[in-house]
């Protein structure tokens, strides 16, 4: 029913980009700050690569799981 008054109102475009624009600020905000807590830099980066990127990776599963939670499927 939500769907069917946004795309009839023509409001569908604009609450999906807000959805989106929300989202990736909240991603990058969760990345940004999941990889401060675990000090996750550019240090790290320098000196074992293979660590980092696995690191970087549970990182990005992590926050892409917590946007999908508070903000896509919410």
């Amino acid at each position: 029913v939500h769907y069917t008054n946004l795309l009839t109102s023509g409001k569908l475009h604009s609450y999906l980009a807000d959805i989106d624009r929300r989202a990736t600020e909240f991603y990058f905000r969760a990345v940004s700050g999941l990889a401060k807590q675990e000090e996750v830099n550019e240090k790290l980066q320098a000196e074992n690569q293979m660590l980092w990127v696995q690191k970087m990776n549970n990182i990005d599963s992590r926050a892409t799981n917590m946007v999908n939670a508070e903000i896509i499927f919410a």
